[in-house]
This record gives C-alpha cells, structure tokens and sequence, in this order.
C-alpha cells in the first residue's frame, strides 16, 4: 500500500543539496514554526527519515517543506529537514528553497526581491536578485547569533586535548582553529573529519546549550573544522560535520553565522565587516555583521549570509508500505 507520494524539486545551494518538498506536507499543529517542528518530530518523522536516508536520499541529503506563514507579516514559513533531524535553522537549505520556489513559481514575495519567512529559530529576512526567471543569488538575514562558549577545553579520546568555542548561528556549533592536536582542515583528509567529528561532538556535548528564548533549541550539533582557504579571496575556510557522517559541501549558512558570532566576540570581526566564507570544495558564502544585539544574557550580532543555488532536476517519490526500506536506513 502506498502510505505517500511526494513531488519534490531537487537543487543544490553552492554544492549542498537541497530537497525542497512540494507535496504531501503534514497538518502541523502550532502557533509557530518551533512549535510546528516539535509536533513533525513527534508524529511525521517517518517523513524525513524516508526522503533524506538510502534508498531514497543519502547521507548529505537535505531538505524543507514549505508552509503557509506563521505570522501576519510573513510570505511563508520553512520547515528544514534532514539526515541530523528537523533542524531550526538552515541557512544552504534557505537559499536552496527560495531559489527553487521563486524559480517554479510556488513563492511570490509582496515586494519583489524581498522575502519574511518563519523558521522554527524564529523570523528572517530574505534578499534575492532575479535575471528574467533565474534567481541570481539569495541573501539571508539570520536569527541572532552568539558565542555560548571561549576557549573550552574538552578531552577527546584517541586525538586528545582541544581547545574550541561554541556559537549559536540557528544550531550550535562546536568550532575548531589549529592547534597542536588538529593541523589544519587542510592536512586533513574527509575521512580524518569523519572520524574525529563524531568524538569531539560528543565530548563537546558537556558544554551546556541551551537557547535562552526556546530550550527546544539545545545542544552541540556541529562541528565546524577550520584551516587555510584554497581560494586567495576568502577569509576563511571550514568543514561543517553534521548527521552521523556528513561533511557540507556548502560553506554552510548557519556555520558562517557561528563563525561571524565567534570572531565579533573575540574581536576578531566588527559590524560592517565582511567575510567570504569557504567549504571543502572551495564555494563560497558571503557573510557579514549587520548589527549588534542581545540574546539573553550573552551579546549577539545579526548577521547576513549571501549564496546561490541551481534546481538540478524534478523527483516524484513514492512511500510504499511493502517497500521493507520504506522510512529508510543508514549504513554507519
């Protein structure tokens, strides 16, 4: 028996997938998007599960649902999924929405080039340019970010002693600069950051995370490796661990965001500045510090993340109750 079908728009965000799903969307229960977020997890995560895991997806795979707006000035809400879970935010997967949606015509925003979308890490806004039916480029102005740990030292066994800072950027990363146990991103390979990545998320894990307008919003997701950039123009390259053994092919939005919270705090960054971002495969995000804020009792910055995306094809996906992979699997 077929339990569900779903027609989706698959597209990458600057080498990141991005799985936008058009139909088949539950009935969310919520007032908002984090409320709307706890109920998938709670009664549809089968959903997720079947469309990001093999056979049907893999272990990069991302994804979102587009919803009606939560609130009275919004165009839409944005619901992410993927192989780590619904995450609360999404900065790749927001620029690979919008692309896709303005392009097939499922999204109009009130004003052209402009967009106030619901993400269960609260409200963003949304910037793009349009050459005849191409969206050129998607910028996000995220939720508020912030650094929640300094120069925490955490015990990872097999690799040792880490230095490393927690930010907030719509998930909590776990960033790593250079040092004596960790050379660089570039003197590592993608299967040292596989390896490690899951061990020092874990010992990150006993710095606590917990955001101070939604607990919802809570824990070590991330890991964010950084090293030598292999383009002259960036400031600054990374690799994003997330999921069980998933290395971003994005420079990563929300990363970018930690990253741009990380360095504000220490000094590193004012408001004004900007910062080209840059992934494993050397694409780029554009990232900049908007303005100060408070989040809480930690200081904050508004940042902006600017990126692009291309639709690379359209996928009719079939949930079929006598499939026995029918919600998925992972091979770890």
């Amino acid at each position: 028996m077929i339990q569900g079908t779903f027609f989706c728009i698959d597209a990458h965000t600057c080498g990141n997938p991005v799985r936008l799903v058009t139909t088949g969307h539950p009935n969310l229960k919520g007032e908002n998007m984090s409320e709307k977020r706890q109920d998938f997890l709670r009664h549809y995560d089968w959903i997720r599960t079947a469309l990001m895991f093999e056979p049907r997806g893999h272990d990069m795979m991302s994804g979102a649902f587009l919803y009606p707006p939560c609130s009275a000035n919004a165009d839409a809400s944005i619901l992410f999924i993927e192989t780590s879970g619904c995450l609360p935010m999404c900065g790749h997967g927001t620029i690979g929405t919008v692309t896709a949606a303005i392009e097939t015509g499922l999204l109009a925003s009130k004003i052209p080039g402009k967009l106030t979308l619901d993400v269960p890490a609260g409200q963003i806004q949304v910037e793009y340019q349009q050459t005849g039916n191409t969206v050129d480029w998607v910028k996000i102005y995220n939720v508020a970010c912030y650094l929640a740990h300094q120069d925490a030292e955490i015990d990872v066994p097999g690799l040792g002693k880490l230095t490393v800072d927690v930010a907030y950027g719509g998930n909590y990363y776990c960033i790593v600069e250079p040092q004596a146990n960790f050379p660089g991103l570039r003197e590592w390979t993608a299967s040292d950051i596989l390896h490690w990545s899951p061990l020092v998320r874990e010992a990150a894990c006993s710095l606590k995370c917990i955001h101070p307008d939604d607990p919802t919003v809570n824990g070590v997701t991330h890991v964010l490796w950084t090293g030598e950039t292999l383009n002259e123009n960036s400031d600054g390259a990374n690799a994003v661990f997330y999921g069980d053994k998933a290395i971003d092919r994005s420079p990563c939005g929300t990363g970018t965001s930690a990253r741009l919270a990380q360095l504000h705090a220490k000094e590193q960054l004012s408001v004004g500045d900007t910062y080209t971002h840059e992934s494993i495969i050397g694409s780029q995000f554009i990232g900049k510090i908007e303005s100060k804020t408070q989040v809480g009792e930690y200081p904050a910055i508004q940042p902006s993340i600017q990126g692009w995306a291309r639709i690379t094809g359209h996928n009719n996906i079939i949930i079929d109750d006598d499939d026995p992979y029918a919600h998925g699997f992972q091979v770890v």
